[in-house]
């Protein structure tokens, strides 16, 4: 029996389908002791948290030692813009690069040298690849350079290199954002986006790299979209049963881990409460819910959580443990063996742009969303 089921602390009982984010490079002994006491599934990192490399993989230790289990340890680290290792390190080339390129093996490569990069510092799970694809509405929403190209074939065959790159090193991956974000005309960590396509629509179009890549991957991330031709009451596919129990549980009979985008978004809390959003998310088929800005409510969300039915916390629960069980163990640290990663994260960057272009990071053109500033 688990270790969460032995216990009766309500925070633990909730805190197990959290995975939360930290406000700085370092802990308080409040913080301490909130993590203690809530005991979360896990925690994703930002830019904020990044000083150095010593420092960064000294947190990590100290977050997984704080925790009576294995702990998910996560990462947005897709490359160009949207690469948080480039704080101290290089900048991985894009995947509208990469895809440019086309050249399978480098897209394995990529692959092969984030995972690396993530078992050096401990993590062992990416929230990548980008299923979505290309379109001109990325000037607008927070896709822009993120996706691997214009067409879902194209997207399948590439994002599927990525994704053995990155297995090969024993690191976990997430296709995202489902059920699509390539068409909304707004930046959902601002305000919540609707998309207007009929289910046939979706299924001949933007369901592509999800349903092809559904057994390679090893989780679905859920996006904050409004689509009334999955949810006619105009629940966002975060938190509809319609869309997540219906479609991809139901239809699709995906017994995987499925994840919220992070639910601090403008696109939630601009419209929902922190008890609906985690009551409706969890209650519709999500089993992890990703509470990345607000550190102070992890105590509440997890009681909220803990008040939920068993039968639907057992259901994502058991998802939850089938997943733990594939972490990779943490791999030794060691400063020479990053900066061997990180120079040949550089050597294919010029592979993939040429030297002079690799010279320069992602533009910073004034249509720059939270998702890189975080």
């Amino acid at each position: 029996m688990s270790r969460y089921f032995s216990s009766t602390h309500a925070l633990s009982d909730g805190g197990r389908f959290l995975i939360v984010g930290l406000p700085g490079t370092k802990l308080t002994q409040e913080q301490i002791e909130t993590i203690r006491d809530v005991q979360p599934a896990g925690f994703i990192f930002f830019s904020r948290n990044l000083e150095n490399p010593v420092a960064f993989r000294n947190l990590v230790d100290t977050l997984r030692s704080l925790l009576n289990h294995e702990p998910i340890l996560t990462i947005d680290q897709e490359g160009g813009r949207v690469s948080r290792l480039k704080v101290f390190g290089s900048e991985p080339p894009s995947a509208k690069d990469l895809g440019e390129k086309g050249d399978i093996a480098l897209l394995r490569t990529h692959g092969e040298l984030t995972g690396k990069l993530l078992r050096l510092f401990g993590l062992n799970y990416n929230l990548a690849p980008v299923l979505d694809f290309e379109t001109a509405e990325q000037e607008h929403n927070s896709l822009k350079g993120r996706t691997f190209a214009a067409n879902p074939q194209s997207v399948c065959s590439f994002a599927k290199a990525f994704i053995e790159g990155i297995h090969s090193q024993g690191i976990l991956c997430c296709g995202k954002h489902f059920p699509g974000y390539s068409f909304a005309q707004c930046d959902p960590h601002l305000e919540l986006p609707q998309v207007f396509k009929t289910k046939k629509e979706l299924e001949a179009y933007e369901w592509v790299p999800f349903k092809n890549l559904q057994y390679l991957c090893d989780s679905f991330m859920i996006a904050h979209i409004r689509n009334l031709n999955l949810d006619p009451e105009g629940l966002p596919a975060s938190l509809s049963f319609r869309t997540i129990h219906d479609v991809l549980r139901k239809e699709w009979n995906y017994t995987k881990l499925l994840l919220s985008d992070d639910i601090d978004m403008g696109a939630i809390i601009h419209h929902y409460s922190l008890k609906d959003t985690l009551e409706l998310s969890l209650k519709a088929g999500i089993d992890l819910l990703l509470l990345c800005h607000r550190f102070p409510l992890i105590r509440e969300a997890a009681s909220i959580l803990s008040s939920l039915p068993e039968t639907i916390k057992e259901a994502a629960w058991q998802r939850i443990e089938n997943f733990r069980k594939r972490l990779a163990p943490p791999l030794p640290f060691s400063l020479s063996e990053f900066q061997s990663i990180d120079s040949e994260i550089y050597s294919l960057r010029e592979k993939v742009l040429g030297k002079e272009r690799a010279k320069l990071r992602a533009p910073e053109d004034g249509k720059r969303s939270p998702v890189e500033i975080y």
